[in-house]
Formats: C-alpha cells, sequence, structure tokens
C-alpha cells in the first residue's frame, strides 16, 4: 500500500462555460472523492461565463481544502478552455470532467489504479444520462439507446471492460498527452473523438471500465438537443477531413439517411418510382421510430411521443449538420494536421 506522498498528482481539468445551474453539483462530486485530497488539483478553465458560474467557483474554492485554480478561456470553447487548463495541470494524471456532469466518489481512484496498471493510456466510463424533467428525461434515454446514437459504447455499454475508440471525461497518463499535443482548438465539437484517435494512432489504448462511473444531465428542450446534434454532425466533417479513418459506419447513416429522403422529394413530383420509394423509406423509418420508442419507454408510455421526437432530433439533426459541414467545408479535403498548435 502506498503512502499519499507516494501516489500519483492528478489535475482535474474542467472546461466550463454558463454552468451555474450544474457547477455545484459537479464540483462537489470532484471535491468529494476517495482519492487522497492532497494529491488533487483542480483547474478549472472558464469561458468568461455571464450567469455567475466564476462566481459560485470562487464560493465553492473560498471553503474547500483542495487546490482549485480559475483560468480565463477567451475563446469560451472547449478545446481551448482544455489547452489552457493542461497547461496549468502539474499532474502525473490529467482527468476531464465537464461542468455538466457528477462522477462517482471512487473517479479518479479508479481512473489511477486502471492507468497506473499500464492497461491503457486512457481510460473512461459508461455514463448514465439523466433528465430532471419529463421532456429531459425522454432525451436522455434516447441518448442512452442503441437506435438513439448507433452504439456508441460509452453511452450503451454499462456491463463490460473493453478497449474502444473513445470514452467520455477520459483519465490520461501525461506521457500520452504530451506526445499527443494540444486539443485541436478549431473543433469545437468532436475534439475529444479527434483526440483519442490521435492517441491510438500513437499505439496508445482508450480503456472503457465499468468501476468509472458518472452522470450526465441531459438537454432539457428540444431545441437545445437539435443545435448540439446539428453541431456535432457539422463538426464531424472536419474530424472526417483530418482522420478518414476515425470514422464508423454508424457516423455516415444519419447523412445517408436525411440526404436520400431530400434527394427523393426533390425528385418525386417527375416520377412516380422516387415517390413510391420516398413513401416506402419514410414509413420503415417511422416504424422502426416508433418500434423503438416502445421498447426502450417500457412501462413509462407517456414519454413514448417524446421518445419518438428526441429520436428523429438525435437522427436529422446529425444528418443536417453533416450535410452543412460538407458545404461549408468543401474547400478543406486534404487539411489534416496531426497535431494541432496552442494559440493565445
Amino acid at each position: 500500500m502506498k503512502n499519499n506522498s507516494e501516489m500519483p498528482l492528478v489535475s482535474i481539468v474542467i472546461p466550463v462555460r454558463n454552468e451555474a445551474a450544474f457547477i455545484e453539483r459537479g464540483l462537489s462530486a470532484v471535491l468529494g472523492q476517495t482519492y487522497p485530497k492532497d494529491r488533487i488539483e483542480i483547474v478549472v478553465a472558464d469561458g468568461m461565463s455571464t450567469d455567475g458560474t466564476r462566481e459560485k467557483i470562487l464560493e465553492i474554492a473560498a471553503r474547500s481544502e483542495m487546490n482549485i485554480l480559475i483560468v480565463d478561456n477567451v475563446k469560451q470553447i472547449a478545446p481551448t478552455g482544455l489547452n489552457r487548463a493542461i497547461e496549468k495541470a502539474s499532474g502525473e494524471i490529467i482527468i476531464r470532467v465537464d461542468g455538466h456532469c457528477e462522477i462517482d466518489p471512487d473517479y479518479v481512484a479508479n481512473c489511477v489504479e486502471l492507468l497506473e496498471s499500464g492497461r491503457a493510456e486512457g481510460v473512461g466510463g459508461p455514463i448514465e444520462t439523466v433528465g430532471e424533467t419529463p421532456r429531459a428525461a425522454a432525451i436522455s434515454m434516447a441518448m442512452s439507446s442503441n437506435f438513439g446514437v448507433g452504439g456508441s459504447a460509452f453511452r450503451t455499454i454499462n456491463d463490460r471492460e473493453m478497449l474502444t475508440d473513445t470514452v467520455a471525461f477520459p483519465g490520461y497518463t501525461r506521457k500520452i498527452i504530451e506526445q499527443a499535443g494540444p486539443f485541436n482548438e478549431e473543433l469545437v465539437r468532436n475534439q475529444d473523438d479527434e483526440y483519442n484517435f490521435r492517441i491510438r494512432k500513437l499505439g496508445g489504448r482508450i480503456l472503457l471500465s465499468p468501476k468509472i462511473r458518472s452522470r450526465y444531465y441531459s438537454r432539457s428542450t428540444f431545441g437545445s438537443l437539435w443545435r448540439q446534434y446539428f453541431q456535432y454532425g457539422y463538426w464531424k466533417v472536419r474530424v472526417l477531413q483530418m482522420h478518414p479513418k476515425q470514422m464508423s459506419l454508424r457516423q455516415f447513416v444519419p447523412f445517408v439517411f436525411v440526404s436520400s429522403i431530400i434527394l427523393l422529394g426533390l425528385l418525386s413530383p417527375f416520377f412516380f418510382a422516387f415517390r413510391l420509394t420516398l413513401a416506402v423509406e419514410v414509413g420503415m423509418y417511422l416504424l422502426a421510430n416508433l418500434a423503438a420508442s416502445f421498447k426502450v419507454a417500457g412501462s413509462r408510455i407517456r414519454a413514448i411521443p417524446f421518445l419518438s421526437l428526441s429520436f428523429f432530433i438525435l437522427h436529422v439533426a446529425y444528418g443536417l449538420g453533416s450535410m452543412f459541414g460538407l458545404f461549408v467545408f468543401r474547400n478543406r479535403w486534404g487539411h489534416r494536421s496531426e497535431r494541432a498548435t496552442v494559440t493565445e
């Protein structure tokens, strides 16, 4: 058994912007870790919040025994916040946590144990997506289902350990971060997918373990869910352009579905065959959507309409985002920088 002084120093980096409603819960979970308190430092990168987030962090820091440092993230997006926080971090192990989540009390201890075992250079676990209103609960159920997100491991698998392509709220060794370099500051979304691909390209392993658990609070409105998944689809195009091999089949499905519906819709006034094909495709999707909604809802019958709409938004917003990204980034093919540069 190691003494506290022999245990690795852990830096928890937290990019936030306007998280006043959740930051106290999130930081309280970090402060409540079973890992020795004197071997944890917390670096919060604040994206110039305007809702009182920073003031709440300062209040929590004033009554905490742990070291909480706040750095400015003037560009206000996650990758710049992560880079600013990592620059200030001193830990041998660095764990990314978001302001919109709560980690289990043994999260840090289990990350350290798995990383020190030498079985992986990056670790994470399944996330439990929760909603605090009927709509948010339906959104969380959709985001945790295979039909909704196409089998994303950290959202749908919680009963076994496995090597995977990416994880949420990961812990990394300092060594692999130094090898991989900073997060790509172009990517407003999907920067974690791109970063984990770079790690795997270096020979690093990303381990998903059910011992590492967290809760993520889903979007509470359908409008915010639409914006979130539209951005996922949009920025995934840039990841595709940088790293074609990072993509999996499930990430192309929404684009193919939406683009085929639009194309058939444009051609159907002129040809009966296209009208028939459009009707069949839409009908099959609606049947699959309804079947998945009943299956996921179970006895929660009232959730079915919200679930069905959530599935529709996940698929169509992502697909439209991909289409828009292909247009906007049409001249960026071949721009495949392997390492991002940190900009001030």
